[in-house]
This record gives C-alpha cells, structure tokens and sequence, in this order.
C-alpha cells in the first residue's frame, strides 16, 4: 500500500465516521468495515507487534467472541470481588522440601511468577506463623506501651485508627528466603526457592507518634514487640529503628490486613527480617537491653566462620531474583523476555545486570519505574536465543553502592552450615537445548 492509497483510505474512514454519527444505526458493527479497520491498524502496528512474537492479523476478520453475544452475569447487591476462575492456579503454596506434619509452624509462599506488577494481592502475601493463626476480634484487641516510659498507655483498635496515618510501599521477606537452596538445588520453581518475598502498600501509625505520647525514658534503648498469637512470638527492636521508620500497621493494599498478615494489628519494620513486623501485636515494652528470646538466640541467627553466632542481623541486604524464565518453565527459540525482581532494605535498586553464561559476561537490565526505597523493582532484558545451553541469573546494586553476592562470597565471611538464613545470594537458572529451565544452584 502506497503513500496514496493509505491517503485515500483514511479520507474513506472519516467520511464513514461523519455518515455514522447521522445514521440510524451503528455501521461500527458492520463485518466489512471492521475487516477494513483491522488491516489500517495491523499495517499501521505489525512491525512492533511481531517483534515480540503476536500472529499477523493482515487481511484477516476478527471473529465476534460468544461473550458479545450473551449476557453477562449480573451484579449482586453486595460482593467481595475474587479473581477469575481462569487464574485459580495463582496461589500461595507450602514448602515443597521441609514438609511439616502439622500446619501451624509453618510458611506458604508467594508465586512470584505470577505477579505482574511490584504490589502483591494481600491473598497473596506470603505467610509465616508460629503457631497457626489466631482469631482475634478488632473490638476486644488492646495494644499496650509499658515499660520505661513516662506514662503507660493502652489502646484499642478505635484509638489507634484515629491517629494520623501513613502511607507506606515496602517489600517485605522472611529472613529465611532462599535457605533450602544455598549448596545444591532443592525446590524446582521460584516460588518455593524465593517466595517468602511480598511488597505492599502498608497503612498505619508511626511507632514514633504513640512513644513520644508514651514518653521515652533516656535509659530506654530496645523495644520487645510481642504478638497475640498461640506463640507469643517477640522480637526486641532497637529504639532508633522504633523511632525512625517502624509502623503499627492496620491496613495492606487499601483495606485492613489479613488474618494471616496480623489482623488487626502488626509492628512493620522496613527493611528488615520479616519475623521483626511482629503480627497480632499486642505490646511494645521498651528496655535497657534485648531481651535475648528463643527468637533472637536458638532462631533467627547466623552461624560464623569461628563457631559463634551473630545475633541481631535485621537488615535484608540487596537481593534479586529470574521469576521469567524461571523453573518448571520452558522457553523457545527467538526471542525471550527476561523478568524479575531487585530489592534492598538499605536504599532503592540503582542497577540489575544479567548473565547468560553463567558469570563470565553481564548485560544490563531495563528498570520499570517505579524504583522507590525498600520496595520491589521489576527489570526487563530481551535477547534471542539460538537453543544453546544457558546459565543465566541476575545481580543487582542498591543506592549504597552494595552488590549482590554469590554464595562463595558469603562464604568468606559465614558459615553455611545447618538452617542458615539470610540468603541474599546471586540465583542461577539453567536452560537446556529442549529449552527446560531448571535450579543450578551449587
């Protein structure tokens, strides 16, 4: 089609439009138009279209669907909306290595791959309990500051939701993301190896607001933040992270949390290992010391070089992960889209770098905004693939200018043996020439 006819053709669709606007009926419907509109538009837009691998629609009717012919469902009076029945195999799944006999100390993660945005569904978000998950009624539940502070305060649900609240975008991840894979593999997709990992919007009180109506004591210098929970899980917080950007969250992803996330009430510590944003809070007692609890001595700790263990390691350092193509998926010659996610507790992702060959060279990635503080940040690479074997993973940086670490480098300043946390190292996948992508940790 030349320069002429395409004049000649778009002077025949605004004729047709201004006969449309005085006519009876609808011309928009009739097949012979339509066919005319789908071959201006596949002209117009078939080079980018077949880039990333659409079907030429040249020439071509689109056929009516049975949905335009039918009635749709009609809307109930009242309805919490669910997501359709064609994504039902999108959930949170349990561990597939360490199979517990029993369902309340436990984890279920998040399908990583299936998230299409930075923010995870709050049905989504991953868990992690103690000892299963309570039922605790927002008007009976009280929170409690105590210890050294001026003056005690207890507050209910209604008092706290009266505060002044903000608005907050953070990941959030279990210190123990990644812990079944550090020497050999072990799960097979990314859910399982790092779906302990969720990002949200969180809406609460500053800690902050409710210490200083409390009065800190100088002497105060740690906070035990205790939940409701079967376990009493408790973790002793610093009270510069109390004081600086700690949250009581009542609220994820515009309405209040799931029971599974801490309804009503849960500590939310930006940044750091999960099990500090306490769930089911019900207390903050503020002291010289940390308490030194199961938490913080037989769990949540890392094993050293010299035989010791390092307690208190909050911080989730910079960290990304392949989600597409990622295990159990199998991928085609031509071109493929990389996808994944960066993320940092100290600072926003400045960089993700790829590697197709196992280390040896690295390709930048594309950022997609938005790139915000402790947050996920998703990162595109695009390259063609000719069906050779591959090793490919991902490296990020953050604003402080650390760089992801592979496990040898971990090794140099940790011990890997045992039930060994914070894993924050560079995570292989394999592909092979029938273009299945498999773990390649180790």
């Amino acid at each position: 089609m030349n320069n002429q006819d395409k004049l000649k053709l778009s002077q025949s669709l605004v004729s047709a439009s201004e006969k449309e606007l005085s006519a009876n009926s609808s011309i928009s419907h009739n097949p012979k138009r339509r066919a005319l509109l789908g071959q201006t538009l596949a002209y117009a837009g078939a080079a980018g279209a077949m880039g990333l691998g659409a079907k030429s629609a040249l020439a071509q009717n689109l056929p009516i669907p049975e949905s335009n012919k039918t009635m749709g469902r009609p809307i109930p009076p009242e309805d919490y909306g669910m997501p359709s029945k064609y994504e039902s195999k999108v959930k949170r799944r349990r561990t597939d290595v360490f199979v517990n006999r029993q369902n309340f100390s436990d984890w279920s993660m998040t399908p990583l791959a299936s998230q299409l945005g930075t923010m995870t569904p709050n049905g989504l978000i991953f868990e992690r309990h103690h000892n299963g998950i309570p039922d605790i009624n927002p008007d009976v539940h009280k929170f409690v500051i105590h210890g050294l502070v001026r003056q005690p305060l207890e507050f209910s649900m209604a008092d706290i939701v009266k505060y002044p609240s903000v608005t907050k975008f953070h990941f959030m991840e279990c210190s123990g993301n990644g812990l079944t894979d550090w020497l050999a593999p072990k799960s097979k997709t990314v859910q399982q190896t790092h779906g302990l990992l969720s990002c949200a919007q969180w809406t609460g009180v500053p800690v902050s607001t409710l210490l200083e109506e409390a009065g800190v004591l100088k002497e105060a210098k740690w906070g035990l933040a205790e939940g409701a929970d079967g376990s009493a899980h408790a973790r002793s917080i610093p009270i510069d992270k109390l004081l600086n950007d700690s949250l009581l969250v009542y609220a994820s992803n515009g309405e209040m949390l799931r029971p599974e996330n801490g309804y009503p009430l849960r500590m939310f510590t930006p940044g750091w290992e999960g099990n500090t944003s306490v769930k089911w809070l019900r207390r903050l007692k503020l002291g010289t010391e940390p308490w030194h609890l199961r938490s913080e001595t037989a769990r949540y700790t890392d094993p050293m070089p010299d035989g010791k263990w390092r307690q208190f390691s909050m911080e989730m350092e910079a960290k990304s992960v392949i989600t597409s193509p990622s295990g159990g998926m199998t991928i085609r010659p031509g071109v493929v889209q990389v996808q994944g996610f960066a993320w940092s507790g100290n600072g926003k992702i400045r960089g993700v770098d790829i590697t197709l060959d196992g280390g040896k060279t690295w390709r930048e990635a594309r950022l997609e905004e938005p790139v915000m503080d402790q947050c996920l940040t998703r990162f595109r690479y695009e390259f063609k693939w000719d069906g050779s074997p591959m090793k490919m993973a991902s490296r990020t940086v953050d604003s402080t200018g650390y760089v992801q670490p592979t496990v040898d480098d971990i090794k140099k300043v940790r011990a890997i043996v045992g039930f060994v946390q914070h894993n924050n190292a560079v995570f292989p996948w394999a592909v092979n020439p029938a273009g299945e992508v498999t773990n390649a940790i180790g």
